[in-house]
């Protein structure tokens, strides 16, 4: 008894020590401005994201308070509850001289990208998890010199002229060797004059390869490019970022990514990650999730139509911080790679859930997948991973999206083979059932029990509301067996409030019930017809 109590007690001090650090440091905070064009402050916003990666190498030390038009939400609850419930203190930085002045001491020196040429800023950010320089455009100089900083690399007038591709050839020849294979990280999203690196701190951190190498067949240089690059990293290594949104398809980047077994973690905009992957849990910590569904309880439905929500597109991007959340059952996709990437960032939103929130796995494995692109011998792998990042999370229900065809299909190709299912029903033996689509699909089943159903609605943000709700009452005419379950997906920049007002339009026949009652109810009653993708 004695030694268990020992262990318990090193186990703690080991789960303490990055906060132990902490404290014994000065950590900061300042807010990030709107623009982020390069002809605007971008140059002043990629220098602080990097200077960000390098000062919290060792040690959580800045943190940034993100613009509210940022696609993530949560920098400022995030950052209230860190000083809530873990004590942390931080001082407020205003200028850039200010950050310069406390953090310029952990860089070795600073890195010129060429603002004539976009893509030398994503090498750049290579440069700088290398060789801990700080990335700076031509006016920055003098700034970043005045605390005694040295030039490490300079590439201005280096690629004027050169493809993206040329120029990410030089850079895996001069660089990748030297990288963490671990972590790739696609510096894509927003194209042209804007680019919102949010994830570089980091990549910046990890010392990982940064690229936006399209991953459309028909860019074939390109391409091949980007298919040597992740044909380098080990299966279930990382893809942190996104796809560029003027090169290719999102569909195609996590095919791409899911033919090596590779995790596709979004987005480029995901903020903070080298402060927040050093906070752990706290000490004990146990994630619980808001099961619905007694043990050994018997759930039959009524001759009605059932509904329930799921908010899709990764926690924090979009309803969760807006009014209303609890108001209703509601379902949301875990990111369940947060877990061990930032613990107490996932710790969060488990402790700020209410009783109406319940959580699912997500997406496909353990990140973003498709499962048809996955290679068969690593399938099992891949659920394996998921599986047990669920039950760490104490998740009992998992998505999956399934997009390998999507941009040679038109779009309808959406379904999943009987083979592949049954390799989550065999991985995931507590599983109570599974889900699929983005927009509506058409793969239904039933073993043991266990359902495996399709979204029957796409609920955009820009969907009139009166329309939606007649949507919602002419599907229920169109299938007209009862009990009919009716899954509804919720894009992520869909708010809950618009939600219950879509539900007030609806007749009594409707009811609103969680996830997991709905899928229990389902897989005792299955009313769909056994449907699967073909090969």
């Amino acid at each position: 008894m004695r030694n268990k109590y020992i262990f318990q007690l090193i186990l703690s001090v080991i789960l303490l020590l990055p906060l132990m650090v902490a404290a014994e440091e000065n950590m900061y905070v300042m807010s990030l401005g709107k623009n982020w064009e390069i002809e605007g402050d971008l140059p002043t916003h990629a220098m602080l994201v990097s200077l960000q990666g390098i000062a919290n190498t060792d040690a959580p030390r800045l943190y940034f308070l993100y613009p509210e038009d940022w696609d993530f939400k949560f920098s400022a609850p995030l950052l209230n509850y860190y000083q809530r419930t873990r004590k942390m203190d931080f001082d407020t930085l205003q200028t850039v001289e200010d950050a310069l002045e406390k953090l310029a001491q952990y860089a070795k020196g600073y890195v010129v990208w060429d603002k004539s040429v976009r893509t030398s800023l994503i090498v750049s950010f290579t440069v700088a998890g290398l060789e801990k320089a700080i990335v700076v455009s031509e006016e920055l100089i003098p700034l970043v010199e005045k605390f005694g900083l040295k030039k490490t690399e300079d590439f201005r007038g280096k690629f004027v002229g050169k493809t993206d591709y040329e120029i990410y050839q030089w850079a895996f020849e001069k660089y990748w060797q030297r990288c963490n294979h671990e972590y790739l990280i696609y510096m894509g999203g927003h194209a042209g004059k804007v680019m919102k690196p949010g994830v570089a701190d980091f990549g910046i951190l990890k010392q990982a390869f940064f690229t936006d190498a399209s991953t459309d067949p028909a860019d074939t240089l390109e391409f091949q490019f980007a298919n040597k690059v992740f044909g380098h990293m080990k299966p279930l290594s990382m893809v942190m970022g996104w796809h560029s949104y003027g090169k290719d398809l999102e569909a195609q980047h996590v095919s791409l990514a899911s033919q090596y077994a590779l995790r596709v973690e979004g987005l480029h905009t995901l903020p903070n990650m080298s402060f927040n992957s050093q906070i752990p849990t706290t000490p004990g910590y146990r994630f619980k999730n808001n099961h619905n569904v007694k043990p050994g309880k018997t759930y039959k439905p009524e001759n009605k139509v059932y509904i329930s929500f799921i908010q899709t597109d990764c926690l924090g991007l979009g309803a969760w911080t807006e009014p209303g959340r609890g108001d209703i059952p509601y379902a949301w996709e875990v990111t369940m790679n947060w877990v061990w990437l930032a613990p107490a960032m996932m710790q969060f939103f488990y402790d700020e859930a209410t009783p109406n929130d319940y959580f699912l796995g997500s997406l496909g494995g353990p990140g973003y997948m498709y499962p048809r692109s996955i290679p068969k011998k690593y399938l099992p792998l891949v659920v394996k991973k998921a599986y047990e990042l669920m039950n760490t999370l104490d998740l009992n229900v998992f998505e999956i999206m399934e997009h390998s065809n999507y941009w040679q299909s038109g779009g309808v190709d959406d379904d999943v083979p009987e083979e592949i299912i049954d390799a989550y029903y065999k991985g995931m033996p507590d599983a109570i059932g599974f889900v699929s689509g983005y927009r509506p699909g058409h793969t239904f089943t039933v073993k043991g029990g266990r359902p495996f159903i399709s979204f029957d609605y796409y609920l955009s943000e820009k969907r009139d509301e009166d329309e939606a709700a007649s949507d919602l009452i002419e599907l229920a005419n169109m299938n007209k067996k009862r009990p009919y379950f009716l899954l509804i997906h919720v894009r992520e920049f869909g708010h809950i409030e618009r939600v219950k007002r879509i539900l007030a339009k609806l007749g009594d026949e409707f009811e609103l019930v969680p996830l997991d009652v709905f899928l229990k109810m389902a897989g005792e009653n299955f009313t769909f017809k056994i449907r699967y993708g073909q090969e």
